[in-house]
């Protein structure tokens, strides 16, 4: 499993593990599983989706960075718009 925290500079929309997570990248979008390199991107306005033991879930942001590390991701989103 994989811990993703999603924020906004107001509020945290989520926190816990999931199975997988895909995000709209500057250059296209791409998904992160379980021991994902390292990595850093810009993301533009679009779709993140992951999925929980509840099942798949989805948040249209506005832009944002996020950061992918040891099985930790974390996202910050410049606004979420659902």
């Amino acid at each position: 499993m994989i811990q993703l925290t999603i924020i906004t500079p107001d509020q945290k929309i989520f926190e816990g593990e999931v199975e997988e997570a895909t995000f709209p990248g500057a250059n296209g979008s791409f998904q992160v599983l379980k021991n994902h390199a390292a990595l850093v991107s810009a993301l533009t306005k679009g779709a993140v989706s992951y999925t929980t033991k509840e099942g798949k879930k989805i948040h249209v942001i506005d832009g944002g960075v996020v950061e992918v590390n040891d099985n930790k991701v974390v996202l910050l989103a410049e606004k979420v718009l659902d």
